[in-house]
C-alpha cells in the first residue's frame, strides 16, 4: 500500500512541472522561422495591392485626360502650352488618406504622360514609377508585364 502512495505523489509532481527552457526555446525558434518565411510574402502582397491602386488611378486619370481633350481639343490648358489641367484630388495622392503613390502629368497640346511615383514604404518596390501615355503605352522601372499585371 505504501508503494501506491509514493507512485501517486510522484505522478502528480510530473504532471504539474510545466515547460522546460529547451521546449520554450524550440517553440520560439519555430515561430521565428515561420515569421521569417511569412513576412516577405506578406510585404510582396501589400506592394501588389498598392500597385493595383496606382494602376487603377492611372487609368482613371487617363480617362480624365481624354475627356478633357474631347472638350478642349488639346491636352494642355492653353493652346500649344505645356501646362496640364488639374487632376482631381483623389488622383493626385493614391490613396488620399495615406499616400503610397503620387501622380504627375507631363503634357503638350497633343500628348501627355501620366506618372505614379512611389512614396514612403513603396519606394523599395522593384517596379518603381508606373507610367502611361496618351497612346496607351505603359511603362515601369521593372518588368512592365509583371508591374502592370
Amino acid at each position: 500500500m505504501y508503494s501506491n502512495c509514493i507512485n501517486r505523489s510522484s505522478l502528480s509532481l510530473r504532471t504539474s512541472r510545466g515547460f522546460t527552457l529547451i521546449e520554450a526555446m524550440i517553440v520560439v525558434a519555430i515561430i521565428g522561422i515561420l515569421g521569417a518565411i511569412a513576412y516577405p510574402s506578406y510585404t510582396a502582397y501589400v506592394q501588389r495591392g498598392a500597385r493595383a491602386e496606382a494602376r487603377t488611378a492611372l487609368l482613371e486619370a487617363q480617362q480624365f485626360m481624354e475627356r478633357y481633350y474631347s472638350a478642349n481639343n488639346r491636352y494642355s490648358v492653353t493652346s500649344g502650352g505645356t501646362d496640364s489641367p488639374t487632376l482631381p484630388a483623389r488622383l493626385i495622392s493614391i490613396p488620399v488618406s495615406a499616400p503610397r503613390y503620387t501622380m504627375t502629368v507631363a503634357v503638350t497640346s497633343n500628348s501627355y504622360t501620366l506618372t505614379a511615383t512611389p512614396q514612403g514604404s513603396m519606394t523599395a518596390d522593384t517596379c518603381g514609377a508606373l507610367t502611361i501615355t496618351n497612346t496607351g503605352a505603359r511603362g515601369a522601372a521593372g518588368d512592365v508585364t509583371v508591374c502592370w499585371k
